[in-house]
């Protein structure tokens, strides 16, 4: 490791251990009016009108009406209305918004909201759905002659559900207008997707209008596209009411209105020549919901790593993503990946297991290279570290051992061990970073010689401030008390591109460490300075055509190989974990300790996807909606957890990191579904997998 390596504490921790730290829900509340949503209760209707009960003086309903700009909602495309239109298209859809100076009331008043529908036949399917929001596909050599000369075709269907983020932390906001000006802040993951929202919504100049991040307990993608909208309902009832507006959900709210990880279904028809995988046709669709929301790059990402980490020279990939009269799906930890990643590696471990060979050695003679082509026939050009930490897991592990001795058998308990090996695309997918984020980053030195780091990015408990500031503080040979960061404001912040796509340290920890190394060579003492670096696109990337989706979709990538051991009660179903194992190259961790909090807490994450996390849906409707009926991973869980840290610096990034954060949620789930094929002696291909899911099977093989 290197020096930069060393654990220091997190610049948050002293705040939130000690309770000072102040979140959306700490700030007074004197002369604040509060907010509560009128949502839909049915899921397709014409919206016919609004009764409202006699509202007290103070308390003001607010809909498309008083909307002053567009009743849109800037995401990637402007499908969100801020408020129902002429329709409503899921259950929870907002109509309106009831304000008042008592929050007790303003729920009083909104139960006696009467709401008249033209109801409207809905659908909850996205295989039956005739409405396609994005369609994309590639191909790559020649995959017709791939299936004419195969000596096998395998075909298989993968189905992955709904996956609820579970922050800590619920969405909440305060718009407050003043002197003709908006001002927006909470617990927001993207305040520049905010505020060009807002703009959008308010019709109000760029510069009138402002967005700034609170403390936020936790994000995990849930808080990139929601809080637009939110931050948007919000604006107009202060732009109306020309008060201060809050508006924080409470968990059942949270879990029933706000975006999902997009459900999945995939159809890979796989040739085999030789006992070599030659060619691969992908079908790949994704359950949208109402909206379009963050759909689009959702899926370019899905279908992009649906073939893995194999290099295949023969490929046809298709994807699309449908609407339906649910919950609009958005961005998740591992955007997109959890779900073909999935698919391909248990469509791997099957084939093996029918030629007879042990999966993981089927898997190591398929990986790509350096300097192979990828899936998009742009090109690895660096390292692909898979067979070293494989080696490091395996031995970790006793996987050969437990795998071989855990075949054929029988007994109330039941073990099983899994493997899998995924990566993620460091950055935004495609010429993003180029063609559409263009960050800037920025550093300010004042008079007395501390440095203050000037990003749009945040910290969402991650660890990001601590990591930008001992970037700056390496690069300046400064102490790091002397390196400022605070929560950032779109007033006073340039846009240095959204907190997502694994892609802040990466990107802008870049843009910090070369502005710092200007900065440390123009240093004037006692002068203020200010320091910009914008951002540029490395030249010997293969730029990517979205048209045909050809060239280098990501200038690098992370990589990870998992393997979990299960123990299975037979009689109850109950799926308990032995044993987790992860190794994992996130290139220089520029703290050790946050990058291992990182891959622990994602591994977890993953695991609960693919054992856990059930969330049923009936005609629409969220049932397990709180943490007492929606089940997520504890300690007590997965209490035998090893991460591995395994080192590849990547050249372009700042002491050679790259992207961490969501590399961790893609390879838990097949890992533990393997394992439980390993135990129960069956294929399955579909998450999550939970008791009623092995007693059913058991039912089915005993027959």
């Amino acid at each position: 490791m290197k020096t930069i390596s060393k654990s220091v504490p997190k610049r948050d921790h002293a705040e939130k251990i000690s309770g000072s730290a102040v979140y959306v829900c700490d700030y007074p509340t004197e002369g604040m009016l509060f907010g509560r949503l009128l949502r839909s209760s049915v899921p397709k209707a014409n919206l016919l009108g609004v009764k409202l009960p006699a509202l007290p003086e103070g308390y003001i309903y607010i809909d498309k009406n008083d909307v002053p700009g567009t009743n849109e909602v800037w995401m990637i495309l402007k499908d969100t209305p801020v408020f129902a239109d002429k329709t409503v298209e899921h259950i929870g859809d907002p109509i309106g918004m009831l304000v008042g100076p008592d929050e007790r009331e303003v729920d009083r008043l909104l139960a006696k909201v009467e709401v008249e529908y033209e109801e409207l036949e809905p659908t909850f399917d996205a295989r039956q759905s005739s409405v396609v929001f994005f369609d994309y596909g590639y191909e790559k050599g020649d995959v017709d002659k791939a299936f004419e000369d195969a000596d096998k075709v395998y075909e298989e269907d993968f189905e992955t559900g709904l996956q609820e983020h579970l922050y800590l932390e619920t969405n909440g906001v305060i718009a407050h207008s003043k002197d003709g000006k908006i001002h927006v802040h909470g617990s927001i993951q993207c305040p520049y997707y905010v505020h060009k929202a807002l703009v959008h919504a308010l019709g109000m100049p760029r510069e009138d209008v402002s967005v700034a991040q609170d403390v936020m307990g936790g994000g995990f993608g849930g808080k990139e596209d929601y809080p637009s909208l939110l931050a948007c309902q919000a604006a107009v009832a202060a732009y109306k009411t020309g008060k201060s507006v809050r508006v924080v959900f409470g968990r059942e709210e949270d879990v029933e209105a706000t975006s999902k990880r997009h459900p999945s279904f995939c159809n890979y028809k796989v040739a085999v020549k030789d006992g070599h995988v030659t060619g691969m046709k992908i079908e790949v669709l994704y359950d949208a919901g109402a909206y379009t929301t963050m759909s689009p790059v959702v899926l370019q990402r899905g279908i992009i790593g649906a073939p893995g980490i194999y290099t295949i020279p023969h490929l046809k990939v298709h994807g699309q993503s449908r609407k339906t009269n649910t919950v609009p799906n958005g961005a998740f930890r591992g955007f997109g990946g959890p779900q073909t990643f999935f698919a391909i590696e248990m469509m791997m471990t099957h084939i093996a297991k029918d030629l007879g060979q042990d999966p993981v050695d089927f898997k190591l003679r398929h990986v790509a290279k350096q300097g192979d082509l990828t899936s998009t026939s742009g090109k690895h050009h660096f390292p692909v570290p898979i067979p070293a930490m494989m080696d490091a897991v395996v031995k970790a592990s006793d996987y050969y051992t437990k795998r071989a001795a855990y075949k054929n058998q029988t007994g109330r308990y039941r073990k099983g061990i899994g493997m899998a090996a995924v990566y993620h695309g460091a950055g935004f997918t495609g010429n993003g970073e180029r063609d559409i984020i263009k960050a800037v980053a920025q550093l300010r030195k004042d008079r007395e010689g501390n440095v203050e780091i000037l990003t749009a990015n945040t910290d969402m408990g991650q660890g990001l401030f601590t990591v930008f500031a001992k970037i700056v503080a390496e690069a300046l040979s400064l102490p790091l008390e002397r390196i400022i960061i605070t929560y950032p404001d779109t007033a006073r912040v340039p846009d240095s591109g959204p907190t997502v796509a694994s892609r802040s340290v990466m990107a802008v920890g870049e843009l910090l460490r070369r502005a710092a190394l200007r900065l440390k060579d123009e240093w004037v003492d006692g002068q203020e300075q200010l320091i910009e670096e914008r951002y540029k696109h490395p030249e010997w990337m293969i730029q990517f055509d979205l048209e045909t989706f050809q060239g280098d979709a990501y200038p690098t990538y992370s990589w990870t190989v998992n393997a979990v051991e299960v123990e299975i009660d037979t009689y109850t179903g109950n799926i308990g974990i032995v044993g987790a194992w992860g190794s994992f190259d996130v290139g220089t961790p520029i703290d050790e300790n946050i990058v291992i909090g990182q891959m622990e807490g994602g591994f977890v994450q993953s695991l609960g996807y693919g054992m856990m996390e059930k969330m049923t849906a009936e005609k629409g409707r969220i049932r397990n909606n709180k943490f007492s009926d929606y089940i997520i991973p504890s300690s007590v869980d997965f209490s035998n957890l090893q991460v591995m840290l395994h080192v590849e610096d990547y050249p372009e990034g700042p002491f050679g990191a790259k992207g961490a954060g969501e590399l961790p949620h893609v390879g838990g789930a097949p890992a533990v579904l393997d394992a439980i094929e390993n135990a129960l002696g069956v294929n399955l291909n579909k998450i999550p997998f939970v008791a009623e899911d092995v007693m059913n099977t058991l039912r089915e093989v005993s027959r």
